[in-house]
Formats: structure tokens, C-alpha cells, sequence
């Protein structure tokens, strides 16, 4: 028997328990891991509220990120043998101290990469990927508008922007977080409980606007996010910590400029495994030499991992978390 979370019925954090479950053998194209460590995300938040449905029902073992170290190996499997550092996403079920893993979502971690590294940043990290590198992708000389900068993955994706050559602005909740943010790339940083965001984009834009928002709040910076674009800019939205954006009038976005809209999400955008794999090789070559910093702004004990929620969605951490099994 191991350790891990379970959520039995959708709520607040106190419906995750600490509880002994069993874990089998690795079936054919899988393999058991020990998590040496956990990411935590807004869309673990999602899974317990019911926000989003569980693909299995309940109970159900939250998480998309972690790594750990291969146990053992089941048939048929051959890119990976027992001892080998791995990390994973996109597989709901981190939350544990061992668990089973089809290989298609795993990738190998370099030596110059820690597993709390590693753990810390496999969601966050290939989120800024495709984010930056695929669904809009930043060039020399692009103005872009990152919403929650001091988040996990707002600190990779200023610090990978500005590798790009772009001028990087985001927003913060505070000026503590937009330090944060500014040493970690940014160029601006607009701390929206004092300044207004869209006037302030105005004022650094010279009234023309950004070419692109990326936001991950949804409901309270949407309208916002639009009025920030540039005539033909784009908003993508990857995330709603605040709440869903509610229905509106797709002319909006012509009377806003031709403007454009996409919902993306990483399920899609790493949906193979040789797009999993490229993305995860751009990241770890560009941490691997220091290009982006990987730096772990909270760790708890997965047994603590309801107080690691409520920190989370009361906005009290700063860049990537992570659970310690």
C-alpha cells in the first residue's frame, strides 16, 4: 500500500484525503514510478470543484505533473527501464506516492535537471511552449500582454519571451509579485489592484495596442484583455482561476478590430507523443542552459496538500509549487 489524495465528492479543499491505496503492475505499454515530486495547478483546482468533470469519475486522483523515478516496467516496453528519471503531464492521477503511467506521456529527464525541477515545470513550461512557440508565436519586436506574470507560468514564459526578443509586459496583484515578475523577464509590469491594465497598455503602446494577450484568468480580464489588442491582435485564453468568461457577441471582435479569439489548451496541443516530446526537448535544452530559471516558490507535503490549495487559490503563492510525497 501507498499514500496519496482522493477526492470522493467535488468541492473545497477539505475533500481531499490523505488515504492508502494499492497499486498494481505495470500492464503492457506502462510503467510504475515513485513521484520523488508533484506539481500543483489551477487545473487541479478545476478537477475538485467539478469545474471540470472527471474523465473516470470518483473517487479520483488529481494531478497532471510530476516526476519520479521508474520502478518497473510492463510488457512490451522498451524506451524505458527501471532507474530511469522521468517526468510526466497531461496523465491525471499525480497526486500519490507511486502510481502506473502509460510511457506515450513521459519523457526523460537530463542530468542537469532536477525531478523537483522537472516536476515543477512540465505543465507550466510546454503551456508556455505551445503558447509562445505555436499558437501565437512570438517574434523580434512583438508586444505581448501576459496576464498573472508572478505565476508558474507567467515567470517561464517572460523569461522565454523576452529570449524571443519581444517586449513583455504583464499584470500582478501585487508590487511584491511584480518584482517578481520584472526579474524575471518582463519589461512592464502592471499591478491591477492600484492601476488600470487597459489604460496603462494605452500609455506603453502609444494607443496601438499589443499583439497578443495571453490570459488565464478569464472572466474578470476578459473584456479587458480584448480592448488591449491591436486592430487583428489575438486573445488566447488558457485558463479561467476567476471564472468561466460567460457567453457574448462574437461581433464584439470585429468592432474591436477584427480581432482574434482561441480557447487553447495543452491536451491538444500535446495530444502526440512526438509533439510532447519536442516540446519537452525545447524546454529542458533552454533551462539546461540557464536561459530560463526554474525556481520552486513553495513546496508542501502532499499530506498538506488541501492548505497548498487554498494558498493557491487565494493567490498567496508565486511561481511554480510543489507537492513532496
Amino acid at each position: 500500500m501507498v499514500k496519496a489524495v482522493r477526492i470522493h465528492q467535488v468541492g473545497g479543499p477539505e475533500v481531499l484525503t490523505y488515504e492508502d491505496i494499492s497499486v498494481g503492475a505495470p500492464g503492457p505499454g506502462e510503467v510504475r514510478i515513485r513521484n520523488e515530486a508533484i506539481g500543483l495547478n489551477f487545473l487541479d483546482v478545476y478537477y475538485r470543484t467539478g469545474l471540470y468533470p472527471s474523465p473516470s469519475g470518483l473517487p479520483l486522483i488529481p494531478g497532471h505533473e510530476g516526476a519520479g523515478v521508474v520502478l518497473d516496467v510492463g510488457p512490451d516496453v522498451k524506451d524505458f527501464k527501471a532507474g530511469d528519471r522521468v517526468a510526466y503531464t497531461t496523465s491525471i492521477g499525480a497526486y500519490a506516492e507511486e502510481r502506473l503511467i502509460a510511457t506515450k506521456f513521459l519523457v526523460k529527464v537530463p542530468e542537469a535537471i532536477s525531478l523537483e525541477q522537472a516536476a515543477s515545470m512540465m505543465l507550466k513550461g510546454l503551456t508556455a511552449q505551445y503558447l509562445l512557440r505555436q499558437t501565437f508565436p512570438v517574434k523580434q519586436g512583438d508586444k505581448i500582454l501576459f496576464h498573472a506574470a508572478a505565476g508558474g507560468v507567467g515567470l517561464i514564459a517572460g523569461q522565454w519571451a523576452k529570449h524571443l526578443g519581444a517586449t513583455v509586459i504583464g499584470t500582478a496583484g501585487s508590487d511584491e509579485k511584480a518584482k517578481l515578475a520584472l526579474d524575471n523577464g518582463y519589461d512592464h509590469v502592471i499591478n491591477y489592484k492600484t492601476e488600470n491594465f487597459v489604460e496603462r497598455i494605452k500609455e506603453l503602446t502609444g494607443g496601438k495596442g499589443v499583439d497578443v494577450v495571453y490570459d488565464s484568468v478569464g472572466k474578470d480580464t476578459f473584456d479587458g484583455s480584448l480592448d488591449c489588442l491591436r486592430p487583428r491582435g489575438m486573445l488566447v485564453c488558457f485558463g479561467q482561476s476567476s471564472g468561466p468568461v460567460p457567453p457574448f457577441d462574437l461581433g464584439i471582435l470585429s468592432r474591436k478590430g477584427s480581432l482574434y479569439l482561441t480557447r487553447a489548451t495543452l491536451f491538444v496541443y500535446a495530444a502526440t507523443r512526438d509533439a510532447l516530446v519536442a516540446g519537452a526537448e525545447e524546454l529542458f535544452d533552454l533551462v539546461a542552459k540557464g536561459i530560463i530559471r526554474i525556481e520552486i516558490g513553495q513546496t508542501y507535503a502532499l499530506k498538506d496538500v488541501a492548505s497548498a490549495h487554498r494558498d493557491l487559490e487565494g493567490r498567496r503563492t508565486t511561481g511554480t509549487t510543489v507537492l513532496i510525497p
